[in-house]
C-alpha cells in the first residue's frame, strides 16, 4: 500500500471512466474504506457490506472495478453480491468489459473469474504459510517472546537484561513451587506487595515494560509456556474459522506441535520442572471432569480432601462439610457416577473418624524425620523472605531510576518552552510519589517480615520441631499446610464402608496400611437412652409410678441420653419408645380393680370408697401422678353396706368409722 501506491491512482481513476459513461460526478460513490484489509472474508469489512447494502436497496446503477473478481475471494460472498445484482439488474464492470449478471453467460464468466480469485489467494497463503512453516522447523522464525526473554543483535533468544525482569519471573516459579496453585502465587504475590511485568505492543510506547499486580490468567499463561524451559515451540494450537466470522482456537498436545526444538536457548526452569508444573496445575483443575485427580489443598478441615477413593467404582470421592458442635465435620461422599446416571450414591462415610485415625498414623510415621523437616522449612522461610526482600528493594532503585530520569530530562528542557517545562515537571513529580509509594511499601513489608522470622517464633519452630505432634496440633497451624504435608506421604486412601470403615492406606513410597474404624453413630443413636436405663425403668414401673422413677434414677446417677436430668416426661418417652407396659396395664393384669369396679362390688358410692382407702380399709395402689388408684380385690373382712341406712346416716357412719380407726391408729 506504502510502496505499490501505482494500483490505488488506478482504481481512484475509475471514478473519471464513470464520468466519461455518461454519469454525472454527483452520481458516483466512491468506496474505499477496505484498502489494506483482505477479501477473505465479509466480516469486518464496512466497505463491502456498504456496497452489498446500496446495491439491495436499488441505489445502484453499477459496480466498477479494476478486477471485480477482488471484491470478494470468497465463493460465499461473491455469489451473494452476484445474485443480489441480478435481482436489483446492477451492471458490473472492469478492465475486461461490462457483465450483466442476470444473464447466465455473465454470471458464468464472473463466477469463474471468483473461482480463480479464491485459487490465487489459496496459492499465494501456501506459499507463505510453507515459508514460514519451513523456517519454524529449523527454530530461526522469529515470533513475540513472552516477558523475560529479548532478542539481541544476532537475532539469538537472551535473557532479559533488566536483572529485576530475571528475578521477578524466577519469583513466579519459586512461588508456584512451594504453593503448588496459581491462586496461592497471585495471592503471596499480593501480599508481599510484588508486580510482575508485561510487555507493551501498541503503537503508543511499543516495547515498553509495564509493572502490575500479579492476575490469575497471567500465572497460568507463564506456567504453560515452554519458552520458559528454553524450548523453542511453533503451532500449540489450531485456529479455525467460525461460520459468524470469529476465529476459535484449540490447544494442542506436544505431540501435534509443528515445532519443538528443546534447549534452544537459556531457560528459567528445566524441561522437568516444566512439566512437574503441568501435571501439579491438571490435579489442581475442578473442570476438567473425569480428569480431575486430588485438586490443590484447600483451607477446609478435610484432611483426605482429594485423596479419598471409593473401594466401590474407584472414582475420586468429593467433600460435603456438616456442622456437630460448634465445629465442621467433613463427609467423603461417592456422587460423580450417581449424578452421571441418575443412581444413587455409592457411599457416603463420616470423615471425622476416618481423619483421626490417618492424622494419628502419619504422626507416628514422621516423628523420626520432625527435626530435619522443621530445619528445612525454617531455611526455606529464611531464604524465601530475603528473597522478597530483595525483589521489593529493587522495585524501589526503580523507581527512584524513573524519578531521576525525569529530573535530567525536565533539567535539559528550556525553560522558556513552558508547554514541554510544564509536561516534564508534572511527569517528574509523579515520579517521585512513585519513589515515596514504593519506600512506604519497601518498610512496611520489611516490617511485617521481620516481625514473622523473630528470634522467639525461630525458637518456637525449633522447640515444635522435637514435637511433631504438638505441631500437628498446634491449633495455629492451617488445615492446608496439614494436607500438604499429608500429600508428601500418602498417594491415596480407599475407602469402603460396610459393618465397619475400611481405610486402605498407600503411602508415595508404595507401602501400604489398612485400618479398621468402627461406623460412627447417628445423632438418634447418640441420644438414645442406655440399655441399664431401660432395664431400671422397665423393673420400677412394677411398683413406683413415674416421677417417683425419675426421682429414683437421678438418686441413683443416671442421666438421659443427652446427658440431662429425669423427669416425668423422659420417663414417660422411653416407656413408649420401648413399647414397656404401663403402670396401670401391670396392675390391671395382676387383678386390681377400679373405683368404679370397686363400689359397684361392695354396693356404695365412689365416695365411700374414697373414704374407706383413706381409713386404710381397703388397699390401694397409684398408678399416676393424678392420684388415680387401683384397689386389690376385697377379702372377707371387707365392709359391707347396710340396706335400711340411708345415703346420709351411711356417709356419717363412715366419717365417724373412720375418725374411729384414725384415733386407734394413733
Amino acid at each position: 500500500m506504502f510502496e505499490n501506491s501505482e494500483s490505488t491512482k488506478r482504481q481512484y481513476d475509475l471514478k473519471q471512466r464513470a464520468v466519461a459513461l455518461g454519469w454525472s460526478i454527483e452520481q458516483v460513490v466512491v468506496i474505499d474504506s477496505d484498502l489494506g484489509q483482505s477479501g477473505a472474508s465479509a466480516v469486518d469489512r464496512a466497505g463491502f457490506q456498504r456496497l452489498v447494502t446500496e446495491v439491495s436497496l436499488g441505489h445502484a446503477g453499477v459496480v466498477m472495478g479494476l478486477e471485480v473478481s477482488r471484491l470478494a475471494r470468497n465463493s460465499t460472498d461473491w455469489h451473494r453480491l452476484l445474485e443480489i445484482c441480478a435481482l436489483a439488474d446492477v451492471l458490473i464492470v472492469d478492465e475486461d468489459g461490462v457483465y450483466d449478471p442476470a444473464h447466465f453467460n455473465d454470471r458464468l464468466l464472473l463466477g469463474l473469474k471468483g473461482t480463480m480469485s479464491e485459487a490465487e489467494l489459496h496459492v499465494m497463503r501456501a506459499r507463505l504459510r510453507g515459508g514460514i512453516l519451513n523456517k519454524a522447523r529449523r527454530g530461526e522464525l522469529e515470533m513475540r517472546l513472552p516477558i523475560g526473554f529479548v532478542y539481541d543483535g544476532t537475532g539469538r533468544v537472551r535473557l532479559d537484561p533488566d536483572a529485576r525482569v530475571q528475578d521477578i519471573v524466577r519469583q513466579l516459579f519459586r512461588t508456584f513451587a512451594h504453593t503448588g496453585s496459581a491462586t496461592a502465587t497471585v495471592k503471596a504475590f499480593r501480599d508481599q506487595g510484588l508486580r510482575f511485568p508485561h510487555r507493551i505492543y501498541g503503537k503508543t510506547n511499543k516495547g515498553d515494560v509495564l509493572w502490575s499486580p500479579l492476575e490469575h490468567t497471567r500465572v497460568l499463561w507463564v506456567l504453560h509456556h515452554p519458552r520458559y524451559a528454553g524450548a523453542y515451540c511453533f503451532g500449540r494450537a489450531r485456529t479455525r474459522m467460525m461460520p459468524d466470522g470469529r476465529e476459535r482456537y484449540a490447544r494442542l498436545p506436544p505431540e501435534e506441535w509443528i515445532a519443538l526444538i528443546h534447549d534452544a536457548h537459556e531457560a528459567y526452569i528445566t524441561w522437568e520442572e516444566y512439566e512437574q508444573n503441568l501435571q501439579r496445575l491438571r490435579e489442581n483443575a475442578q473442570a476438567l471432569g473425569e480428569e480431575r485427580q486430588r485438586g490443590a489443598p484447600r483451607e477446609g478441615p478435610a484432611l483426605l480432601q482429594g485423596l479419598a477413593v471409593c473401594a466401590i467404582c474407584g472414582e475420586r470421592m468429593t467433600i460435603r462439610y456438616h456442622i456437630r458442635g460448634e465445629r465442621r465435620v467433613p463427609d467423603y461422599m461417592c456422587q460423580r457416577r450417581g449424578i452421571r446416571t441418575g443412581q444413587p450414591i455409592c457411599q457416603l462415610v463420616n470423615g471425622g473418624p476416618v481423619d483421626e485415625a490417618i492424622a494419628k498414623l502419619l504422626v507416628d510415621a514422621v516423628t523420626p524425620v520432625t527435626l530435619e523437616m522443621a530445619l528445612a522449612v525454617q531455611k526455606e522461610l529464611e531464604s524465601r523472605c530475603d528473597e522478597s526482600d530483595r525483589l521489593r528493594r529493587q522495585e524501589v532503585e526503580r523507581a527512584r531510576y524513573e524519578a531521576d530520569l525525569a529530573r535530567r530530562r525536565f533539567m535539559h528542557v528550556d525553560p522558556g518552552n513552558r508547554l514541554v517545562a510544564d509536561s516534564l515537571e508534572a511527569e517528574w513529580n509523579q515520579t517521585l510519589r512513585a519513589v515515596s509509594e514504593a519506600q512506604e511499601r519497601y518498610e512496611k513489608q520489611k516490617q511485617t517480615d521481620g516481625a514473622a522470622l523473630s528470634d522467639k517464633q525461630r525458637a518456637s519452630i525449633m522447640a515444635l520441631a522435637k514435637d511433631f505432634p504438638r505441631l500437628w496440633n498446634d491449633p495455629r497451624t492451617p488445615d492446608r499446610e496439614r494436607k500438604r504435608m499429608a500429600r508428601l506421604l500418602i498417594a491415596d486412601v480407599t475407602l469402603l464402608k460396610g459393618t465397619d470403615i475400611r481405610a486402605q492406606v498407600r503411602f508415595n513410597g508404595g507401602a501400604t496400611h489398612t485400618l479398621h474404624l468402627s461406623v460412627p453413630k447417628s445423632a438418634w443413636q447418640l441420644r438414645k437412652s442406655a440399655p441399664v436405663v431401660v432395664a431400671e425403668v422397665d423393673q420400677l414401673l412394677e411398683d413406683h409410678t413415674e416421677s417417683e422413677i425419675a426421682e429414683l434414677l437421678n438418686r441413683q446417677g443416671l442421666r438421659s441420653g443427652t446427658g440431662k436430668p429425669f423427669h416425668r416426661l423422659i420417663v414417660c418417652r422411653i416407656r413408649r419408645v420401648y413399647a414397656l407396659e404401663s403402670r396401670y396395664k401391670r396392675l390391671r393384669a395382676r387383678g386390681l380393680l377400679t373405683i368404679s369396679e370397686m363400689a359397684k362390688r361392695l354396693h356404695v358410692c365412689q365416695t365411700t370408697i374414697k373414704l374407706w382407702r383413706r381409713a386404710g380399709l381397703l388397699t390401694a395402689h397409684r398408678y399416676d401422678d393424678k392420684d388415680q388408684y387401683l384397689f386389690e380385690r376385697p377379702g372377707p373382712g371387707a365392709p359391707v353396706k347396710h340396706q335400711r341406712q340411708d345415703k346420709t346416716k351411711r356417709l356419717k357412719k363412715a366419717r365417724l368409722q373412720s375418725q374411729v380407726l384414725t384415733h386407734q391408729t394413733h
